[in-house]
């Protein structure tokens, strides 16, 4: 229905813009509407008295649902941290006042004063929060957490569904709001690698949850589609859309007779517009292994040929096509054996869901092939079976070069991973890839994974020491890199090891000469299998704890990436018993000096 001017009391420009309007209400806000305009025409007209007055003070007394939302995010690698900036954009185009905040920069104090919150948390490790979210994960769960019944909060959870803890410190945040006394403004919803549709999911139900809300009060409703798709990056080329990059230079950094093969990459940006920093990641989505695909194709009897559909969106490939590009084959995860269980007339794959321990030892080493090896006949379509496969993931690679130093390139350090295991080689899906079959001239699909949890300190001057050995020498280069090319002047202090100095010292010319110019102040190194004892980066630590402290206590901001099982937790002992020693303090209190470093920036790991 359009408006009239001629024969109605509006003028020309408010009938404009009840016409736009009038449009866009469902029935529920056009009911509120006319309520609202009606109970302001009664309330014009007549003083309110006896009954009707009574209730009326009752209403002026309800506390409007805030429109202030606080978004705290738990995030090791940026996947959470990006989701969060995206969500909160989405919500102030909504017309919502938001705060997004790393939750180790959040005060936790002042979580008595939020009425709103939206918790985005990936779990790291065997079921951790990640480092930044350590601290605000303690304090809810220790007995200082407040009682929270005036808030309202939705949680959104990370995770991988092939770790035994999927998404645990979102489901953990989620129970203790709820014990704490919150409301949910929707349930919680748990990602796995493939996050974009559940997290836009989310987005749009916390949107109508906050929305509804304001609309049952009155107050400031939301109009407006409320679909939300966060998107990860500005740039044209982002998770969801990589960069089809060219491969420059692919070398093998390990000496002759190494047990090792390293690969150092070199490849171009250019015409992607896409750009990083010291300390960012980059995405990869590797190809599967086309022999294990023919064995898989084999085993099943499949036509390789045969036209398949990819997506929700209706994209179709050739069956060999989609198995070596588009999906997961080489892990196992309990969610999909549970899924596999209803295409197998197979009984032992039904009662080996029953026992969760027997279920872990079987996914642990073994793959897709095993699977239907295992557990056949299984006389599905391949349609029916690739329906239950996970997306092909991306891998994250911590970024080996300085963009300052190489324009339009990006350098990776890859360790190859080969093993076996239940009777058969296994190899590492990317890792192969790029030390078999990967050529200079061939192209990757990639892209740019941003980690503000790891970066070099602000102030050039600001002494740092770093922690990588093996692989995990790959952002020190890139930090090498950087600081060269920017002249910056403050201490630095290289800590290497890996099996043979002979074999196996990566980049060992390039630390040398940052070493005699003076960009890298010192560096100490460990070969565990040069000697008979075996020597490790957390052992020259301890042989120069003294110097290690003083630097502590200088300011120094300190780095670890590798391994975290083994090599970033014995580290992380380590520096609490230097801080022990060399401090003079009890345990507990080397232990809070750690923390209150991790607090505040000076302690960064990116451990894998």
């Amino acid at each position: 229905m359009q408006l009239q001017v001629m024969n109605s009391p509006f003028s020309q420009e408010q009938a404009e813009l009840l016409n736009k309007l009038l449009p866009t209400l469902t029935e529920s806000q056009k009911i509120w509407l006319s309520g609202y305009l009606a109970a302001n025409q009664t309330a014009a007209a007549s003083p309110v008295v006896g009954e009707t007055q009574a209730q009326a003070k009752v209403e002026t007394n309800v506390e409007p649902i805030s429109k202030e939302v606080t978004i705290l995010f738990g995030s090791q690698t940026g996947n959470a941290q990006s989701l969060a900036n995206s969500t909160g954009k989405t919500l102030k185009d909504r017309g919502f006042e938001v705060t997004v905040s790393s939750m180790s920069e959040f005060k936790p104090n002042n979580l008595k004063k939020v009425k709103n919150l939206l918790i985005i948390a990936s779990t790291h490790g065997e079921g951790e929060p990640p480092d930044n979210a350590i601290s605000f994960h303690e304090f809810l769960h220790g007995r200082r957490a407040p009682k929270l019944e005036d808030l309202r909060f939705s949680v959104l959870s990370l995770g991988d569904s092939s770790y035994e803890f999927f998404c645990q410190t979102g489901k953990e945040f989620d129970q203790k709001l709820e014990e704490l006394g919150g409301t949910r403004i929707f349930n919680r919803v748990d990602c796995d690698l493939d996050f974009d549709e559940p997290a836009a999911e989310w987005v749009e139900g916390v949107l109508a949850g906050l929305s509804d809300a304001q609309q049952s009060q009155g107050s400031g409703s939301v109009v407006g589609e409320t679909t939300a798709t966060p998107q990860l990056a500005e740039s044209a080329y982002s998770r969801t859309n990589p960069f089809k990059a060219e491969v420059l230079d692919n070398l093998n950094l390990n000496g002759r007779g190494s047990n090792k093969e390293t690969r150092h990459l070199e490849i171009s940006l250019e015409g992607s517009g896409l750009t990083y920093q010291p300390g960012d990641s980059l995405g990869i989505y590797p190809e599967n292994d086309p022999v294990l695909v023919d064995l898989l194709l084999e085993e099943m009897n499949w036509d390789a040929e045969e036209i398949v559909t990819l997506n929700k969106q209706g994209d179709v490939s050739p069956l060999k096509e989609a198995l070596q590009l588009h999906f997961e084959i080489t892990v196992l995860t309990k969610p999909l054996l549970e899924q596999a269980s209803k295409l197998s007339a197979n009984e032992d794959l039904k009662k080996l869901l029953e026992d969760s321990e027997t279920l872990k030892a079987y996914i642990n080493g073994r793959d897709l092939l095993d699977l239907v090896r295992d557990f056949g006949p299984w006389g599905v379509s391949p349609q029916e079976f690739i329906s239950i496969l996970r997306k092909m993931p991306a891998r994250l690679y911590s970024i080996a070069s300085s963009l300052e130093a190489n324009p339009e390139e990006v350098h990776l350090t890859i360790g190859a991973v080969r093993y076996e295991t239940h009777g058969r080689e296994r190899n590492g899906v990317c890792s192969i890839l790029c030390s078999e079959r990967l050529q200079p001239g061939d192209t990757l699909p990639i892209y740019i994974q941003n980690n503000q949890n790891f970066k070099l300190p602000q102030n050039p001057d600001t002494p740092i020491i770093m922690v990588g050995p093996g692989t995990g020498v790959a952002p020190f280069r890139s930090f090498m890199q950087e600081r060269e090319e920017t002249g910056a002047e403050g201490k630095s202090w290289m800590f290497f090891g890996d099996q043979h100095f002979v074999t196996d010292f990566l980049y060992q010319t390039e630390w040398q000469k940052w070493i005699k110019d003076g960009v890298l102040t010192r560096m100490d190194v460990a070969f565990s299998r040069d000697q008979e004892e075996k020597v490790y980066v957390q052992h020259r630590m301890q042989d120069h704890s003294k110097e290690l402290f003083e630097w502590l206590q200088e300011g120094a901001v300190v780095y670890i990436c590798g391994d975290e099982k083994h090599m970033a937790h014995d580290v992380h002992q380590t520096l609490i018993d230097i801080i022990e020693k060399e401090g003079g303090l009890s345990r507990e209190k080397a232990e809070s000096y750690l923390a209150d470093m991790q607090q505040n920036k000076r302690y960064q790991r990116d451990v894998y």
